[in-house]
């Protein structure tokens, strides 16, 4: 187990190093560049913090906590702050218990996200994870509006080892839905993976679709759990935090998944997301393997920025 972890965590510091080497070397310019705590030294710190994409709100309660720390303890040495910084980082990414609380009993996650996203390698990913903790996992392909999303995932299903619901494209989603609930009931399913359309030029369309799917599963699958996944590509940095914005203003968005975390200097964005709209991440993206989907642990998230096991 002690491998395991140990390789997870080297694959997690792998996919991140881009943002590690853009905020690290920010801030070795800060905490050594720096012989006193002064106006400077604050203007620098948050510069840096905001350029990792942590976000404006959330970097200025940090530099004002900063300051706090500094007044009370004395501090002389910038270099002392350091530490500090790691640990209100951490906290501000705190898991709730029963934030996977989906994986131990029968769910439905519908998955949302623009094209581009990874919305689908997504999808395919989670599914491969969920059968490798040996849960039985279907997937519908309830985008219908996207042109060969249903080929997509069903290569997907065919790789994963795992059954799917689609049908052609134009076909009402809702309809799909009820198909899939009907297979999913059939075959004693532990978590239904839902593509669902991700447009947002018109939110009111993406909520009554969405309301209308949920009335069916109210109908056919009384009391099962649900959740909304939303799919961001963290390299997209604010403009994934303004997408956030859109489509929780549309539909309760239970969890995020940042998809290339790898591919980006600012993989703070998952701080700003969190902090910013209470969203919770829940699995980032640090490479193009079908492994490469991890559950996201915030301590071992901020270790892997700040290099440090």
């Amino acid at each position: 187990m002690e491998k395991e972890k140990a390789g997870f965590f080297s694959k997690l510091k792998s996919g991140l190093n881009k943002t590690r080497i853009n905020l690290l070397d920010g801030l070795d310019s800060v905490f050594h560049g720096f012989s006193e705590i002064d106006d400077d030294f604050y203007e620098e710190l948050e510069e840096v913090l905001v350029m990792a994409d942590i976000g404006i709100t959330t970097t200025g309660e940090i530099i004002e906590e900063i300051k706090t720390l500094v007044k009370v303890e004395h501090i002389k040495n910038p270099n002392d702050c350091r530490d500090y910084l790691i640990e209100l980082l951490s906290k501000r990414l705190d898991i709730e218990e029963d934030q996977y609380r989906f994986e131990q009993e029968k769910s439905i996650i519908f998955v949302i996200g623009v094209n581009g996203v990874g919305k689908t390698t997504t999808i395919g990913k989670l599914a491969y994870n969920f059968k490798q903790d040996d849960k039985k996992v279907l997937i519908a392909a309830a985008d219908t509006f996207r042109a060969a999303a249903t080929e997509q995932l069903e290569s997907w299903a065919e790789r994963v080892g795992v059954s799917m619901v689609g049908s052609k494209e134009g076909t009402d989603p809702a309809s799909v839905i009820y198909d899939a609930l009907q297979s999913a009931r059939a075959k004693d399913v532990d978590i239904l993976l839902c593509d669902t359309a991700g447009r947002l030029h018109n939110k009111k369309n993406l909520m009554e679709e969405l309301k209308k799917m949920n009335r069916i599963i109210d109908r056919e699958f009384p009391g099962i759990h649900r959740e909304n996944f939303l799919v961001l590509d963290a390299s997209t940095g604010q403009n994934a935090l303004n997408q956030a914005k859109e489509f929780k203003e549309a539909c309760d968005i239970t969890g995020i998944v940042l998809t290339k975390m790898d591919g980006t200097a600012k993989g703070g964005i998952a701080i700003a997301i969190w902090q910013e709209l209470g969203i919770p991440v829940k699995y980032i993206g640090v490479g193009e393997g079908i492994e490469d989907l991890q559950k996201f642990d915030p301590k071992s998230f901020v270790s892997a920025i700040f290099d440090a096991e």
